[in-house]
């Protein structure tokens, strides 16, 4: 059911107010983007694992090699796309520096190396 102008009028004032006042989530939004698609990905990345590590050993056992390397090429694929979107930042989780409450400290990347020295600093500064 299509709507009426007024109701379409109303629609796109909501939409400005919306860029307006959060133009970072109204994008996520509009794009679609989220968790939804890197869960689809890491769903269908371990389904083609599964898949490719059933098709290897069939494969071996079939004393087949096509079919084991077939397994092993879709087994390699699925592992590949499933870490693909585990790494892949979700947009709600991205932050800049000027909303991130530590703004005036240095970035913490949560590396063994920074919190190492971190430990060292404030031993130093106790002392």
């Amino acid at each position: 059911m299509p709507l009426s102008e007024h109701e379409q009028r109303l629609l796109e004032q909501m939409e400005r107010a919306l860029y307006a006042e959060d133009p970072k989530f109204a994008s996520s939004l509009r794009d679609g983007s989220g968790r939804r698609g890197n869960r689809r990905h890491v769903a269908i990345g371990v389904l083609g694992l599964i898949a490719g590590v059933g098709l290897l050993v069939a494969g071996v056992a079939m004393s087949q090699p096509l079919v084991g390397v077939v397994g092993f090429i879709l087994m390699l694929g699925g592992a590949f796309l499933a870490i693909r979107a585990l790494r892949a930042p979700a947009p709600e989780e991205t932050t800049d520096e000027t909303t991130a409450p530590q703004a005036g400290k240095q970035k913490q990347s949560g590396g063994f190396m920074n919190r190492v020295e971190d430990r060292w600093n404030r031993r130093r500064d106790e002392q």
